[in-house]
C-alpha cells in the first residue's frame, strides 16, 4: 500500500500542473467523488500521487476525502506538511482549518480560517470556520465581524453585498432597507431573506426574524445555516420545545457540530433536562476539549444540580484555557462559597489590563473582584469594583426608570376595585401555580426551596411565560414599542382569560417532571403581574418575598444577572424600582386584600417555623417537618442563591448592607419614604 506523501521522504512540495491531462480528468474525478464516495477519492488521489508525487491540490484533496471518510488523524498528517511547506495557498489554509476544527483543536482552527479568510477573501466557509470557533473561544465580537464577512462572501450579488458590509458595519437600518428592496425584486432569495432575519435579531425583533427564517427554511429546507438561526430565535423567544426540535434535525446530520451541541445543552437545560445537558456537553467536551466557553457552560450546569466541586473544576478547566475569561471568574465568585486566592486576585488583575479586552469580560472581572475584595473585608475596594462593573453593564441595558413609573401608574388605572369584581369568578379555575414574586435577591430562593421540599409541590424555576403571554396580549413586538398592556385586559372575555389560564397551565407543563398537584413559577418580575395572575388563575397563590429595601437592592446592584433585570445596574435606578414595586403591591393589597402573602425576608430568619406555617396555611398546605430543613432538599436551583439554599437558614447577610453603607446615599435618596415604612409600605 502506497504511503500518504506526509509519510515519504521529504521532497519540495508542488503546483507544478500534471504531464497529461489525463490527470485534470482523474482530479475532476476524484472531486466529484468527494460527495458521494469519500473512500474512493481517497483511492483515486492516492493513485494520482502515484504518478505526480507531492502534487498540492491533490495532496490537499486527499486531505479532504481522508476528513470526510472520517480520519481525522490521517487528514491532519496529510494537509499540516503542506500548509506549513506553502502557507499561501487559501484552500489549504482552509482544509487545515477544517481538520483542525473536527478534532476539537479550536484556537488553532481559528488560526487557520484566519489565514484562509485572509489570503482570499471570498472564501465563505473560511469566514464561517472562524465565526463559529472565536464563538467557541468566548470571541463574541469576533465572531459576530465573521458572520458579517461569511454572509457578504456568500454572495456574488453587488446589493447584498452592499447590505452585508452594512450589516457587518452595525448600520442596521441601511441593511434593512437594502434586503428588503432585493426582495422586492425576488422575494425566493434565501440569502437575503436570512440576512434580513439577522437584521431584525440584531433588532431584538425576535418575532420578524422568526417568521423570516421559517420562510427561508420553506424555500430551502437543508438551509443548515438558517436553521441554526431559526433555532436560536426560538430559544431566545423561550420557544424551546420548538427550538429543540429544530436543533435536533441539525444534531442528528451532524452529532459532532459544536455550535448545534452548545445550543441544544442550553435548550436542555431551559426545560429542565439537567442531566441531559450535562451529557451534552460531557460528549462535546469529549470531542472538543479546547473550547473555554464550553467548559464555563458544563459548569453552570454542574452547578444547577448541586455538583459544586465538578462545576469548581470545569470553571477552572475554562480559565486554564483564557485566563480573561471574565465570565469564568465571575461564576466561580457567583458560587458564593469559594475563596479566591491571592493568586486568583493577581490573576484577575493582571487580566483587566490585557490587550484587547472586551466589556463583558472587564465587567465580569470587576464583579469578581468584588466579591475577592469583600471576602478580604475591604468595603471600599469591593464597592468600587461593583460599581465599576455595573457602569459598564448600565450603558449596554436600556432601561428607562420614567418608563417604569408610568407602568405602574397604568396598571393601578387599570385595576380598580368595579374592574376587578365585574370579573370575579372568571379565567381558569386550576389550582396548580404558585407565583413567588418580588425583586431578585428578596429571598425567594429561599422561600421557593421551603415549599419545594414539600411532598405536594414541585419547584421548577424562573418561568418566563406569563411574561412572553402579557407581551403578547399586548403587541408589543420590541422593547421600545408601544404596547396596549395592562389596558387591553378589559376588553378580554371571560373565554379568553379562561383560555389564557389553560394556556399558562400547558405552556408550563413541560417543566413539571413529577405527579405533584402544585408547582412554583419563581419569575421575580410577575408581581407586575399580579392582576393578570388574579384574572387569568383567580385560584393561583401569589407571595410576595421582601427584604429590607437597602439589603436587597444593594444585593441586586452587586449581582450581576445573567439576563434581565436592568434595573440593577444603578444606585437610582434600583432604588426607584424598589419604591415602584411597594406602592404596586400596596394597591394590590387595597384592591384584592389578602390575595397575596408576604414573607418578610428578616422575620423568617428570625423565627423560621412561625413563618413557614403560616406561608404553608395560605397555600392550603398541611404542615411538614421536612419543610423546616429546606437545604436537604435535592433539587436543582438554577439561581444566584443556588448555593446558599443547600445551607441551613442563616443570619449573616441580614444586616451585610451596612458595611457599605457610606456608599449608598443615592440609594436611600431614591428609596424615599419607602426605606423608614418598611416592612410596611408608606402611607400615601
Amino acid at each position: 500500500m502506497t504511503p500518504p506523501p506526509s509519510a515519504r521522504s521529504p521532497r519540495p512540495m508542488t503546483t507544478t500542473t500534471a504531464p497529461a491531462a489525463s490527470l485534470a480528468d482523474a482530479f475532476a474525478n476524484a472531486e466529484r467523488l468527494l460527495e458521494s464516495d469519500p473512500r474512493l477519492a481517497v483511492e483515486q488521489a492516492r493513485a494520482i500521487l502515484e504518478v505526480v508525487p507531492r502534487h498540492a491540490d491533490t495532496t490537499r484533496l486527499l486531505a479532504t476525502a481522508l476528513r470526510l471518510s472520517g480520519d481525522l488523524v490521517g487528514a491532519l498528517d496529510t494537509v499540516a506538511p503542506l500548509a506549513k511547506a506553502l502557507p499561501n495557498l487559501p484552500l489549504t489554509q482552509l482544509e487545515l482549518g477544517l481538520c483542525l476544527e473536527h478534532l476539537g483543536r479550536t484556537a488553532e482552527a481559528a488560526r487557520a480560517f484566519d489565514r484562509a479568510s485572509a489570503l482570499e477573501p471570498r472564501l465563505s466557509e473560511a469566514w464561517r470556520g472562524l465565526s463559529e470557533n472565536l464563538a467557541l473561544l468566548g470571541d463574541e465580537a469576533g465572531a459576530e465581524r465573521a458572520l458579517a464577512r461569511q454572509l457578504r462572501a456568500s454572495t456574488r450579488d453587488p446589493l447584498l453585498i452592499e447590505a452585508a458590509t452594512a450589516l457587518g458595519e452595525n448600520r442596521l437600518g441601511e441593511a434593512e432597507r437594502l434586503l428588503r428592496e432585493r426582495l422586492k425584486a425576488d422575494p425566493a432569495d434565501v440569502a437575503a431573506i436570512r440576512m434580513l432575519a439577522e437584521t431584525g435579531a440584531r433588532l431584538g425583533r425576535y418575532a420578524d426574524a422568526e417568521g423570516l427564517l421559517t420562510r427561508c427554511l420553506e424555500l430551502a429546507p437543508s438551509f443548515a445555516a438558517a436553521r441554526h438561526n431559526l433555532a436560536t430565535m426560538l430559544y431566545r423567544q423561550n420557544k424551546n420545545r420548538e427550538a429543540l426540535a429544530e436543533i435536533e434535525r441539525l444534531t442528528d446530520k451532524d452529532a459532532r457540530h459544536p455550535g448545534y451541541a452548545n445550543l441544544r445543552a442550553a435548550i436542555l437545560a431551559r426545560l429542565g433536562e439537567y442531566e441531559a445537558a450535562i451529557a451534552v456537553c460531557e460528549r462535546m467536551l469529549a470531542d472538543y476539549p479546547n473550547q473555554p466557553k464550553g467548559w464555563m457552560s458544563y459548569g453552570h450546569a454542574l452547578k444547577t444540580v448541586g455538583r459544586q466541586a465538578d462545576s469548581i473544576a470545569a470553571y477552572r478547566k475554562a480559565l486554564s484555557q483564557a485566563p480573561t475569561l471574565g465570565e469564568a471568574w465571575w461564576s466561580l465568585a457567583n458560587l458564593k462559597t469559594v475563596k479566591f486566592t491571592p493568586e486568583d486576585v493577581g490573576a484577575m488583575t493582571a487580566a483587566l489590563d490585557a490587550p484587547g479586552l472586551s466589556d463583558d469580560d472587564r465587567l465580569h472581572l470587576h464583579y469578581a473582584l468584588g466579591k475577592a475584595q469583600e471576602d478580604a473585608q475591604a468595603w471600599d475596594d469591593a464597592f468600587a469594583h461593583y460599581a465599576a462593573g455595573a457602569a459598564i453593564r448600565r450603558q449596554q441595558v436600556d432601561y428607562d426608570p420614567e418608563e417604569n413609573a408610568a407602568e405602574t401608574a397604568r396598571t393601578k388605572a387599570v385595576f380598580t376595585p368595579d374592574f376587578l369584581a365585574a370579573r370575579a369568578g372568571q379565567g381558569s379555575q386550576a389550582p396548580d401555580p404558585i407565583f413567588i414574586v418580588g425583586l431578585p435577591r428578596a429571598g425567594s430562593t429561599l422561600v421557593e426551596q421551603i415549599l419545594a421540599s414539600h411532598s405536594l409541590v414541585e419547584g421548577t424555576m424562573e418561568l418566563p411565560d406569563l411574561i412572553v403571554m402579557a407581551r403578547r396580549i399586548g403587541g408589543k413586538t420590541a422593547h421600545r414599542a408601544e404596547s396596549r398592556y395592562p389596558e387591553v385586559l378589559a376588553e378580554l372575555s371571560p373565554d379568553q382569560l379562561r383560555e389564557l389560564g389553560e394556556e399558562f397551565i400547558e405552556r408550563t407543563r413541560v417543566q413539571r417532571k413529577t405527579d405533584k398537584p402544585f408547582f412554583i413559577d419563581k419569575m421575580p418580575n410577575n408581581f407586575a403581574h399580579a392582576g393578570f395572575i388574579h384574572l387569568i388563575l383567580p385560584n393561583a397563590k401569589i407571595i410576595d418575598a421582601r427584604r429590607h429595601p437597602l439589603g436587597c437592592c444593594f444585593s441586586g446592584f452587586k449581582q450581576h444577572f445573567a439576563r434581565g433585570q436592568a434595573f440593577s445596574y444603578d444606585l437610582t435606578d434600583i432604588g426607584r424600582y424598589y419604591a415602584d414595586y411597594v406602592e404596586l403591591m400596596a394597591h394590590f393589597d387595597a384592591v384584592l386584600p389578602g390575595r397575596v402573602h408576604r414573607v418578610i425576608y428578616e422575620a423568617m430568619i428570625a423565627d423560621p417555623e412561625a413563618e413557614i406555617r403560616a406561608l404553608l396555611d395560605h397555600c392550603g398546605l398541611p404542615f411538614e417537618e421536612a419543610c423546616l430543613t429546606p437545604h436537604k432538599t435535592e433539587r436543582a436551583v438554577r439561581t444566584a442563591s443556588s448555593e446558599q439554599v443547600r445551607r441551613p437558614i442563616f443570619k449573616d447577610a441580614v444586616e451585610h448592607w451596612q458595611k457599605f453603607e457610606s456608599h449608598l446615599l443615592p440609594l436611600k435618596q431614591a428609596l424615599g419614604p419607602v426605606l423608614a415604612a418598611y416592612p410596611d409600605a408608606p402611607v400615601i
